[in-house]
C-alpha cells in the first residue's frame, strides 16, 4: 500500500534545544572543556561602562569565529548563515530557535576595530596556558615553517611600486667580526661605508644595460602590488602559477600546538621572517632547547643567532649546486667519473657500489653480506679506480 509522506510543516511542538544536539557532538566537548567566561576579563576594558547601546555578547563573537575555523567555512557571511540555520551552532552560542543571530558585519567590525592584535594574543596565550596546565604542551623542541594562504585578489589588477630595500640581516655584526679578524692578523679594517676591495682578477661583466641601470637605484627595489589588496604579495614558486597570497610563519611544538604566528606578504622569504617568529616564541617559552626548520632557514645569520643563544638548530642538508660537465650530460656525477675494475671470479657478478670513493681503494661488495654465524666476509673485493 502506497503511503504518501506527511507535510506537517505548520505543526507546533515544544522541544528543548539541548535535545537537538547529539551527545557526542564536538561543540559539546569544547563547551565542557573550555571556560569561555574568562574572555570577559580580557575584553572588558574595550567597552564603555555607562554609554552606548547594549552590545552583543563578546563570547558569542569569539565562538562564531571558532565555528568558522573548526568547520572550514570560507567567510563570516557564510558563517552567519550557517549559525542561523544550524541548531547545534545555536545551542553553542546560547541562542534560542526564534532569536535572530548576529549579522556577519557585526562580527567583522568588532574584530577589525574593537578587538586589537594584543587582545587576540592574550586569548591565544590563555589557551596555551590551559593546554600547558593539562600537560599537553612540550615547547622544548620548536618546529618553524611558513604556509602560503591565497589572497582574495585578482592577479590582473596590479601595479609596480618601488620600496626601500630591506637591510641585510647580520650585516653590521658580520662587518665587525671581519674587521676584528683582520686586525688580529695585522691588516687594515674595512670602512663601514665601503665594500671590501674586489679581487685583482678581472672577470668579464655580461650584465645587460637594463640591469646596470636598475642597480644604480641603490636602496630601492621594485615589487608587484595588488590594487585590490595592497597588503598581500605576489607569490611564485616552482610550477605554481603567479598569485597574490599571504604567508603564515608558524612555530609549533611536537604535539602540533601553535606557539606563535607571524603573517607577512606572500613574497617575503621564510628566512626573513624567522627573526620575528623566533624572538617571540623564545620570549614566551624560554625553555626552548632546539629549533627544527627546513633548508630555507639554513643561513649564516640564523645559524649564528640560534647557536649563539645556546640552542640547537636542526635543519635539512642542502646539496650544493654544481655545473654539469658537457661530457657527462646524460646523468651521473656532474664533475667526476668513476670506473670500477672487478675480479672475474666474483661470486655474485653484480654491480659494485663502494662505501667510500678513493683511488685504488679496496671496498666490500654491496650485494654480498657478512656471515652472521662466523662473522667473516666470504666474498672477494673490488678495486675501485677514481678518474677525475
Amino acid at each position: 500500500m502506497l503511503e504518501r509522506g506527511k507535510m506537517d510543516r505548520d505543526l507546533v511542538e515544544f522541544v528543548v534545544i539541548d535535545q537537538l544536539v547529539p551527545k557526542e557532538h564536538l561543540l559539546r566537548k569544547i563547551d565542557a572543556a573550555v571556560d569561555f567566561t574568562q574572555l570577559y576579563e580580557m575584553v572588558e576594558p574595550l567597552y564603555c561602562e555607562d554609554n552606548g547601546r547594549p552590545s552583543i555578547d563578546p563570547v558569542v563573537l569569539f565562538k562564531m569565529v571558532l565555528i568558522q575555523h573548526l568547520y572550514g567555512l570560507p567567510s563570516l557571511r557564510r558563517t552567519a548563515e550557517e549559525v542561523s540555520a544550524n541548531n547545534c551552532y545555536r545551542w553553542f552560542l546560547g541562542y534560542p530557535l526564534q532569536e535572530e543571530t548576529p549579522h556577519f558585519s557585526t562580527v567583522s567590525y568588532n574584530f577589525r576595530h574593537r578587538f586589537t592584535e594584543e587582545t587576540v594574543d592574550r586569548v591565544f596565550a590563555w589557551i596555551l596556558d590551559e593546554v600547558a596546565k593539562a600537560g599537553y604542551l612540550s615547547p622544548k623542541a620548536v618546529f618553524i615553517d611558513g604556509t602560503h594562504i591565497k589572497a582574495n585578489a585578482n592577479t590582473k589588477k596590479q601595479m609596480k611600486e618601488q620600496i626601500p630595500a630591506a637591510a641585510r640581516h647580520y650585516a653590521k655584526e658580520l662587518m665587525e667580526e671581519v674587521n676584528a679578524d683582520r686586525e688580529a692578523h695585522g691588516k687594515k679594517p674595512f670602512d663601514d661605508d665601503n665594500d671590501p676591495p674586489a679581487s685583482p682578477r678581472k672577470h668579464k661583466d655580461n650584465t645587460s644595460k637594463k640591469k646596470l641601470a636598475r642597480r644604480k637605484k641603490q636602496g630601492f627595489r621594485t615589487v608587484t602590488k595588488s590594487t585590490t589588496d595592497p597588503d598581500c604579495g605576489l607569490f611564485v614558486k616552482g610550477e605554481h602559477k603567479r598569485q597574490f597570497a599571504y604567508e603564515a610563519h608558524t612555530a609549533c611544538d611536537k604535539n602540533g600546538f601553535v606557539l606563535e604566528t607571524v603573517v607577512t606578504p606572500g613574497n617575503v622569504h621564510d628566512s626573513v621572517a624567522f627573526d620575528e617568529v623566533y624572538d617571540k616564541v623564545t620570549e614566551n617559552f624560554p625553555q626552548v632547547e632546539a629549533v627544527v626548520a627546513d633548508a630555507a632557514y639554513k643561513t649564516p645569520h640564523i645559524c649564528k643567532k640560534v647557536f649563539g643563544d645556546g640552542r640547537v638548530l636542526s635543519t635539512a642538508y642542502k646539496r650544493p649546486k654544481e655545473k654539469e660537465s658537457p661530457e657527462h650530460s646524460s646523468g651521473g656525477h656532474p664533475s667526476r667519473h668513476i670506473n670500477y675494475n672487478t675480479d672475474s671470479d666474483h661470486p655474485c657478478q653484480s654491480p659494485f657500489r663502494p662505501g667510500k670513493q678513493g683511488v685504488n681503494q679496496s671496498s666490500l661488495c654491496f650485494h654480498c653480506h657478512k656471515d652472521r654465524h662466523t662473522g667473516q666476509h666470504t666474498h672477494h673485493t673490488y678495486q675501485s679506480v677514481l678518474t677525475v
